[in-house]
């Protein structure tokens, strides 16, 4: 890789090159800046990368939850459940449509919802309507374990961190082989980006359907679903015709946005490979500091995770510092880092609306008071990586 300068590295960035940019400019450059027909190209090629019958473009992310959870006929009286070590969105997108929501503790190595406290959960609210596991960090696991505790109940994958990676069986995430629907983010630090930006995929037609109105104002076009009488006019149905037969929302995306989501999805498994490669670097690094511990680093983990995040965790106590001052550091030394995440349940709408108790998630409290995401992004050179890994070890060492 090319030598870099000392810039600053941030947790994650977008990486854009020419083609990204020739991409958007001949939209611009088009009769369509939005509702064209980049978005259904887009569409297609994700449905196909993600082998699904079906993607739904959005404005973004919490977006797609948002609309899955619509689709799926959530509301008031209902309950969802979801993880508790994962950004609000997921839990957000239950209070949208008036539901509830409950939390499960996460599996300690992977992260990922525990499918030993989603049982725990279920025998307690056994009238649940949804699970919405979260892939964290860009690993999907348990996801058939999960789906067989769910039964009839609507699973909806956040998979916002995992375009590109795949299931313990191999198969695609977002193929919703054990969902009704997953959900996947396009920001600038995820595994491609539009800017900003999402989808759901799902194999059902009827959800399908669902999605397409709710991310457009509820709207029909067809005439063969119009229930209003007066459609015609000398035989055929009156061409300016639409209904708004549900209350929708402008959730779409551009035209813009697809074109650069078309030309990033084109070179996914050159991103993928690279952030391995990082990831696979840091894990030697890191695997033998006294005090840090490395989740997820398991080879079979590394090779299909979409590896969204690198995460380390730390012994605070035994390393004779605090994640303040380790943050602080080595943003001196020109290295960014975050906390991914803050249990939901800490959050004051949360805590206030449920008053959960932390001690019910041993798990997500360990991992929460010792996580901290280190760079990790294919822009980063090889000169870059060894930056990180040798300020980090310095800071430590300090």
């Amino acid at each position: 890789m090319t030598k870099t300068s000392n810039r600053f590295l941030g947790y994650g960035r977008q990486t854009i090159d020419q083609s990204d940019i020739d991409a958007v400019v001949v939209v611009l450059q088009s009769d369509f800046l939005t509702q064209g027909p980049a978005v259904p190209r887009f569409e297609a090629a994700l449905a196909e990368r993600c082998g699904a019958a079906h993607a739904i473009a959005v404005s973004n992310g919490t977006a797609a939850l948002h609309l899955a959870c619509l689709a799926a006929g959530l509301g008031p009286e209902d309950v969802g459940i979801t993880s508790a070590m994962t950004f609000a969105a997921s839990a957000n997108c239950l209070r949208y449509v008036g539901a509830e929501v409950a939390f499960t503790d996460i599996d300690p190595d992977t992260l990922g919802m525990s499918p030993a406290s989603l049982k725990q959960v279920l025998q307690r609210i056994p009238h649940a309507k949804a699970v919405i596991p979260v892939h964290m960090a860009g690993l999907a696991d348990a996801a058939a374990e999960i789906r067989e505790l769910a039964g009839g109940r609507i699973v909806i994958e956040d998979a916002a961190h995992s375009l590109g990676g795949a299931y313990p069986d191999g198969k695609p995430v977002g193929c919703c082989a054990f969902s009704d629907m997953a959900i996947l983010s396009f920001h600038p630090v995820k595994s491609i980006t539009t800017g900003e930006g999402g989808a759901i995929v799902t194999n059902d037609d009827e959800l399908a359907r669902r999605l397409r109105m709710l991310r457009n104002h509820g709207l029909e076009r067809s005439p063969e679903r119009f229930t209003g009488t007066d459609i015609e006019e000398h035989g055929v149905a009156k061409p300016w015709l639409y209904e708004q037969q549900t209350l929708g929302f402008n959730y779409r995306l551009t035209d813009l946005q697809a074109a650069l989501g078309l030309a990033q999805l084109a070179r996914l498994d050159g991103f993928l490979a690279r952030r391995r490669s990082i990831a696979a670097r840091y894990d030697v690094a890191f695997s033998g500091l006294p005090g840090v511990e490395i989740p997820q680093s398991a080879a079979a983990e590394r090779a299909r995770s979409g590896l969204h995040l690198y995460v380390a965790k730390f012994d605070w106590a035994r390393l004779r510092t605090t994640r303040t001052r380790l943050m602080e550091r080595l943003r001196a030394q020109g290295i960014g880092s975050q906390v991914h995440y803050i249990p939901v349940y800490r959050h004051p709408y949360y805590s206030e609306r449920y008053q959960f108790n932390p001690a019910d998630f041993p798990e997500a409290e360990r991992y929460y008071a010792a996580c901290l995401s280190l760079p990790l992004f294919p822009g980063l050179t090889d000169d870059d990586v060894e930056r990180v890994i040798a300020t980090l070890k310095q800071v430590l060492a300090e």
